[in-house]
């Protein structure tokens, strides 16, 4: 299934995007907690605003450097363990909103990123189990200030401020996530074309690694890495992140000084 939180000016409700794209069949309530049930009513997918399919009840977890590739662009040694960092819930986005870039950095990047979205509360879970705490998948950009990055010392503010973590548009449930294309574009162009296959710890790796320390709550969002080609955009960007078995995630770039 392929599920998507939307609006038509109303309060917001969920539902499953049809096999040809074209309509929603609206489902009762959050699927995260009751289920998928459909309450007989299709819209027109035209005819909706698509917002973020998920906002985190506690937590976005980042993961840094989880490509190798990436990894070398940045000058950076390849990790022995997951790098992990925490993004606010109040970073989060949905597809075509912008992103804001604040008058306290000059240089910020696109990440286009595999997301993880976690179904049931996640305790010490062991790599053979991390399905069972698995909901669906979703394409996340992991914005980025890098000069407050290299300032800072740690990703708080670089990577945690307000509309910096765009998600959507869609969560793909029972998706192979083994060898999935990720391709990010920046005004059309493409400037990231990488694969799943090439992450450097998979996905039952780092929830067996992150609920050693954490306990997952559903709706948490996983970030797993970006693959190489990073680069800097700024105002009038427009940033799309393409995703096998899931769709595009476009966002503009706004800034406001």
């Amino acid at each position: 299934m392929r599920i998507v939180r939307f609006t038509t000016g109303e309060d917001p409700a969920y539902g499953v995007l049809e096999e040809d794209g074209g309509v929603i069949a609206e489902i009762v309530g959050d699927p995260l907690y009751q289920g998928v049930t459909f309450t007989g009513r299709r819209v027109p997918a035209d005819a909706v605003r698509l917002l973020a399919p998920v906002i985190p009840r506690s937590k976005v977890l980042g993961i840094g450097r989880n490509y190798a590739d990436h990894a070398k662009e940045m000058g950076n040694d390849i990790p022995t363990s997951p790098l992990v960092f925490l993004v606010p819930n109040t970073a989060v986005v949905g597809p075509d909103d912008p992103v804001i870039i604040p008058s306290i950095t000059q240089e910020v990047s696109y990440e286009g990123e595999l997301a993880v979205v976690i179904g049931r509360i996640a305790k010490s879970v062991p790599k053979e189990r991390a399905n069972e705490v698995i909901f669906g998948y979703t394409c996340a950009n992991d914005v980025t200030a890098r000069d407050l990055q290299r300032g800072d010392g740690q990703w708080a503010r670089a990577k945690g401020m307000d509309t910096f973590c765009p998600l959507g548009p869609v969560i793909a449930t029972d998706l192979d996530v083994s060898d999935l294309r990720l391709v990010t574009r920046v005004d059309g162009e493409v400037k990231q074309d990488g694969t799943t296959a090439d992450l450097i710890f998979d996905i039952p790796t780092l929830i067996a690694y992150l609920t050693q320390a954490f306990t997952l709550l559903p709706g948490d969002v996983i970030l797993t890495g970006t693959p190489a080609g990073v680069g800097t955009v700024d105002h009038g960007s427009r940033v799309e992140v393409e995703i096998d078995g899931i769709g595009i995630l476009a966002n503009p770039f706004l800034r406001r000084d």
